[in-house]
């Protein structure tokens, strides 16, 4: 049966927290959608290991580690991030993951592309990682990308390179710093080094379906960086909620046995886009120092703010949760207040509106209602027992899953792959 983790709300919720302690118990664990802009940690036995494109199931030897049809696909990073897994003291990593020949290339020409790109926007940028993720769907959707298993004809991937490259070089002129004969040689290294991981991920899939096996899909980014359901155009250039999750690694819906959405307890959100929460005052940037609010793939800083219910409900109504992760419940233990976002309000009629509009430039002009908690005042760190929780601590999750309808399964309550209570 499949467990899938997503993202509720931006990015960076702590999904590899439980992404570890699930696949300890799973045959399988996949990536469905995104590229090395994610980016998450996960501690496992005193040990800090840093994940982009590879599944966070290689801490665990017995986990065989997809990469999905879905994911754009960088071979210096995963050479790069599989190297750095082992020198950590991860040496069953290399013979325990496997990408789909059916995922697209992403290529150091796209990481150029997409910095000229964001230059072009000049104030009005998305607030990409520069990694060439959005150029990459973009040459997918034109249907002129190049997949994984067209490496492997020199040939016709070096004529097909060349000419993604001088289309680039036409529209951008002296502008493009990039050398594709310098990448050309490189996968020619790529190409002997590439066979042993790449196989057919729909049949691969199919099988593992078929054999019952325990399989976790870990998402990357969050729903509301989905390029359908986000805050468009601020968003990732791909399918981060459930439907990516099918389309991207062929998984059979009649075999998914738990969707967990993973929340932080407030909110953050890297680069640009709306954020109605946002607080740029002191509780922001307490929130930062004590959450250490700064990105893995990226070293951005996080902005921060209070929790939005009406995003995380927005959320479930996309990607139909059937549990929440709500994690760092503890970097709220100082605070003598905690706000929490329960509508927005119509800036002309004064109507409250308990749902995400698609409408940017009207809810930028919406007030943000609130419901104020007094704070527990006391440390939840390292708690294993929600009846240990303060009193107050407890209340506050109760009235998440009042709001949205949803279960919290999960609490955060510390960085260590142990601070976790479970319901």
């Amino acid at each position: 049966m499949t467990t899938i983790i997503l993202g509720a709300q931006w990015g960076d919720e702590g999904k590899g927290k439980l992404s570890d302690i699930l696949c300890q118990r799973s045959q399988v664990c996949a990536r469905a959608a995104g590229g090395h802009n994610a980016g998450h940690s996960v501690i496992a036995n005193g040990v800090s290991y840093d994940f982009h494109l590879l599944p966070s199931g290689l801490v665990n030897p017995n986990c065989i580690n997809l990469i999905g049809s879905g994911v754009v696909f960088n071979v210096q990073a995963f050479f790069k991030e599989l190297t750095a897994l082992e020198e950590k003291g991860l040496a069953h990593a290399r013979k325990n993951i496997l990408v789909s020949d059916r995922a697209q290339v992403n290529l150091q020409l796209h990481a150029c592309v997409d910095g000229l790109e964001e230059r072009e926007l000049a104030g009005k940028k998305i607030g990409t990682t520069g990694r060439g993720i959005g150029p990459s769907y973009a040459n997918k959707a034109a249907r002129n990308g190049i997949r994984v298993h067209e490496i492997f004809d020199q040939e016709h991937f070096e004529a097909k390179l060349r000419k993604l490259a001088a289309g680039y070089k036409k529209r951008f002129g002296d502008l493009l710093e990039y050398d594709v004969e310098e990448e050309i040689a490189r996968f020619r290294e790529y190409r002997k080094l590439l066979p042993e991981f790449v196989v057919d991920a729909v049949n691969y899939m199919s099988k593992a379906q078929a054999s019952d096996a325990e399989i976790l899909i870990e998402g990357a980014n969050a729903l509301m960086l989905d390029i359908d359901y986000g805050t468009y155009p601020y968003v990732t250039s791909s399918n981060t909620g459930l439907g990516g999750v099918i389309t991207g690694l062929a998984v059979n819906p009649r075999k998914i046995k738990e969707i967990i959405g993973v929340a932080k307890a407030y909110t953050t959100r890297v680069g640009e886009g709306i954020f109605k929460t946002e607080d740029t005052g002191e509780a922001g940037q307490k929130l930062q120092e004590i959450g250490r609010e700064w990105g893995v793939s990226t070293g951005r800083k996080r902005r921060c703010g209070w929790l939005d219910l009406v995003v995380l409900k927005y959320s479930a109504a996309v990607n139909y949760y059937t549990a929440w992760n709500l994690t760092k419940l503890d970097v709220l233990d100082t605070f003598p207040a905690i706000k929490v976002a329960v509508a927005y309000k119509d800036p002309e009629t004064g109507d409250e509106l308990d749902y995400f509009p698609a409408d940017l430039a009207y809810l930028e002009r919406c007030e943000v209602v609130y419901k104020e908690f007094e704070g527990w005042m006391t440390t939840t760190t390292a708690v294993k027992k929600f009846e240990d929780l303060p009193e107050k601590a407890q209340a506050y999750v109760k009235f998440v899953e009042e709001y949205t309808g949803v279960p919290v399964k999960w609490i955060g309550t510390g960085p260590a792959r142990n601070d976790m209570i479970y319901l």
